[in-house]
């Protein structure tokens, strides 16, 4: 026998109750789904990540490498002057797209002025230009890195969130709601038991009397 329930034994009540558990299957596969396509686009991201980092890595080296070039070529304090003569880094813009409702940043870079530095540049040594250079591609990997870091967490924390959620539905809402349609169910029967019951009670005293009707 199922255990009493709080909900009313009515048949209005068990067939909104079973239009419940409809919806919440339904509502489960749909997570189910979004949670493989997040995981896909999460390992996918990943990959790229990884590859980026070790982009990121390598580049530092050659970075510090031609740091330590121009030093020697054309002396700390050339090195130094021309460091504090560099254009400013252009502005980020931020987007923002969309994937399975997780909104993942997008980081670009504002276009230069064109010729805003190139006569700047002409007139540094190779060595110096070659830095800039480095430096620029640097700045560019570190910003795709942060991008993708970013995302990566956006896509892990909605994982775990989707999870939890589908979890809910899966293991308290879908039984819960079906427990209350058993004892709904339960308390239907046993109403149909009682009056077959009391009508064939009816039937026999009725019989009995009129056979004593018949014998008087």
């Amino acid at each position: 026998m199922p255990a009493a329930t709080n909900v009313r034994p009515t048949r209005m009540e068990y067939l909104r109750i079973r239009r419940r558990i409809l919806t919440a299957r339904k509502g489960l596969k749909l997570l189910k789904l979004k949670r493989q396509a997040l995981i896909l686009e999460f390992f996918k991201l990943r990959q790229t990540a990884t590859a980026l980092r070790e982009d990121l890595r390598r580049n530092l080296l050659k970075g510090y490498e031609s740091v330590h070039t121009a030093e020697m070529l054309t002396g700390q304090l050339r090195l130094e002057y021309e460091a504090m003569r560099i254009p400013r880094v252009a502005k980020l813009r931020l987007r923002t797209r969309n994937v399975m409702g997780v909104k993942i940043p997008e980081l670009k870079s504002s276009e230069q002025p064109a010729g805003s530095d190139s006569r700047y540049l002409l007139e540094l040594p190779p060595a110096i230009h070659e830095t800039i250079r480095t430096f620029r591609d640097l700045h560019k990997l570190v910003i795709e890195v942060a991008e993708k870091e970013t995302a990566l967490r956006k896509l892990l924390l909605e994982i775990e969130k989707t999870k939890r959620r589908s979890n809910a539905i899966e293991s308290v809402l879908i039984p819960r709601l079906e427990r209350s349609a058993r004892y709904i169910k339960f308390v239907f029967d046993e109403m149909e038991r009682e009056s077959f019951i009391r009508l064939k009670t009816v039937k026999r005293k009725m019989a009995q009397r009129n056979e004593e009707i018949a014998t008087a």
